[in-house]
């Protein structure tokens, strides 16, 4: 497993990470390195507040950023509402949030950025639990792109352990969990790091677009490190639920052991990625 606790404040290009923390003070001072790393990756920093307002936010964090007031000038700094992002006459809307973050990718190409920085206020969802969860693990799709980075904050003061839990498992990435990264190919999906129970659901999520694709469908899992049963078993779910024969798997030998034990080979054309 991979331990993250140092880098989730400065993800690469699409890392879509869930950060749990203790307090408003921690909470400052993970908003500030956020900030300070989207700059000095050259990208476009989206801040979406719940918590506070976006005046508020940037009354405090202005004065902790160099270069804060020439950068959001600039259009590189935006806060925003999660009110005008996520929601539209007070229901979530998914797609007001597409639209935002799509603005902010094709804004960020114009002025020559690298991407899109999003620092999340994951409040917000305290009112439906279980629909935030389906709503994080849905907007996966976005980050298979390459041109958003974003981390949920989660305060440990007001989510339930069992909702942090949770929520931690749809992010394909979190402090203390496998960390696994993945893109978008032209004939399926790529994925590299690790899969485990610990983000598991977030992998499920990766698969679920796969089972409509029509006509073959590679997995490129040659970068995985590791994988468990429980998590090779939902790419054979993924396989039958396609027509047979259009699902192939690209890994190294101990996936490939893992799959032939699990009989997914019944399903999968596994390919070793030593023979291509």
């Amino acid at each position: 497993m991979v331990h993250v606790a140092g880098s989730v404040l400065d993800p690469d290009l699409g890392d879509h990470v869930c950060l749990p923390f203790d307090g408003e003070r921690e909470r400052m001072t993970l908003t500030r390195a956020f900030t300070v790393n989207g700059l000095r990756r050259r990208t476009k920093v989206v801040i979406i507040t719940h918590t506070d307002t976006p005046e508020r936010t940037r009354g405090w964090l202005a004065p902790l950023v160099p270069g804060f007031a020439d950068a959001e000038q600039a259009g590189q700094i935006k806060i925003l509402a999660c009110a005008d992002t996520h929601f539209t006459d007070g229901f979530l809307d998914p797609a007001r949030l597409h639209a935002e973050l799509a603005d902010a990718r094709d804004q960020a190409r114009r002025d020559g950025r690298h991407g899109v920085y999003a620092l999340v206020d994951a409040s917000w969802g305290l009112g439906d639990v279980p629909g935030h969860e389906a709503f994080e693990a849905a907007v996966n799709e976005l980050f298979g792109e390459g041109w958003l980075a974003a981390v949920c904050q989660y305060d440990r003061g007001v989510f339930p352990r069992d909702a942090l839990d949770r929520a931690a498992a749809v992010h394909p990435i979190s402090p203390e969990q496998a960390l696994l990264r993945f893109a978008h190919a032209e004939s399926g999906l790529r994925v590299w790091g690790d899969v485990d129970l610990t983000n598991r659901p977030a992998f499920a999520s990766l698969l679920e677009r796969l089972e409509k694709e029509p006509g073959e469908v590679v997995i490129d899992a040659a970068g995985l490190e590791f994988i468990d049963a429980g998590s090779a078993q939902l790419l054979t779910m993924t396989a039958m639920a396609r027509p047979r024969g259009t699902t192939t798997v690209l890994c190294r030998d101990p996936m490939a052991r893992v799959l032939r034990l699990i009989g997914a080979d019944e399903y999968i054309a596994v390919r070793r990625a030593d023979d291509v």
